[in-house]
């Protein structure tokens, strides 16, 4: 697949290619004087954001996910910023962490690609000689098993202050707002959000997680997205399995790789 096909994979998995991704608590001592626990909470210094170095420690890492190959993103995987545009300003957070970037503006980040090759996936596509004594649904059926592979976005944003609650309350009410869908525009290529389907998820602090349906040449496909948080870190993960899309069958969201990750954010 080339670059710009995987790029746009992690918005919407389209058809196969044969060639080929707050809750503050705090808390306080009652019926004491706060001016003896040094002054009022406001006058406490501010969270600090982690540093890009201190994400790349705790950031998900090889041998971390069993079954799962880790990596750091090439360029090919990535978009720029201000890649992704949206008709909606109010969509604009869901636009941003669908496509692996973050929301709002984060003091720094650091990114994973997390890949899950089930054993079937693993199997070498099969060759123009051995298709040509299938049928046509076993040829389907032998390619899309060696395209059944699960790509993970993986990405730790961290904010000064209160910036991750903030933004993460403005991803939360974004996709409300924006359940019913939206255009966007990725890399000057028209996109569309059918839907944004809230999802259950617990893990760190606080986390909201969506299903999000698309559509682009009338090939429609889902993503799944999920966004915690743990003290000033946001965990962002945007996924996809050509395979599934393909066939028209959900996946599950990459519980495996959100789980290891919140572990090591603590």
């Amino acid at each position: 697949m080339s670059g710009t096909a995987v790029r746009r994979t992690v918005l919407t998995a389209c058809a196969v290619s044969l060639a080929l991704l707050v809750t503050a608590c705090g808390g306080g001592e009652q019926g004491e004087d706060k001016g003896a626990k040094g002054g009022t909470a406001s006058d406490k210094p501010a969270a600090k954001a982690l540093t890009a170095a201190e994400l790349e420690k705790l950031v998900v890492a090889k041998g971390d996910v069993k079954g799962h190959e880790i990596t750091k993103p090439g360029k090919a995987d990535v978009f720029e910023p201000g890649a992704v545009s949206v008709d909606k300003a109010e969509c604009d957070p869901v636009g941003q962490v669908l496509s692996a970037l973050p929301a709002g503006k984060p003091a720094a980040s650091v990114q994973r690609l997390v890949v899950q090759e089930p054993d079937a996936a693993k199997k070498e596509m099969p060759s123009l000689e051995e298709l040509a004594e299938m049928t046509e649904e076993e040829a389907e059926a032998a390619t899309l098993a060696t395209l059944d592979i699960t790509k993970t976005m993986t990405s730790l944003w961290s904010y000064e202050a209160d910036g991750a609650e903030q933004t993460l309350a403005a991803l939360r009410e974004a996709g409300k707002k924006c359940a019913g869908g939206f255009s966007m525009t990725i890399d000057g290529e028209k996109q569309q959000v059918m839907k944004v389907s809230e999802e259950k998820l617990a893990a760190g602090e606080d986390a909201v997680a969506w299903t999000v349906g698309t559509k682009v040449d009338g090939s429609a496909g889902e993503t799944k997205v999920v966004v915690f948080r743990q003290g000033t870190t946001l965990a962002g993960f945007s996924s996809f399995n050509i395979a599934s899309v393909t066939r028209g069958e959900a996946f599950d969201q990459p519980t495996a790789v959100i789980e290891a990750q919140a572990a090591k954010l603590g």
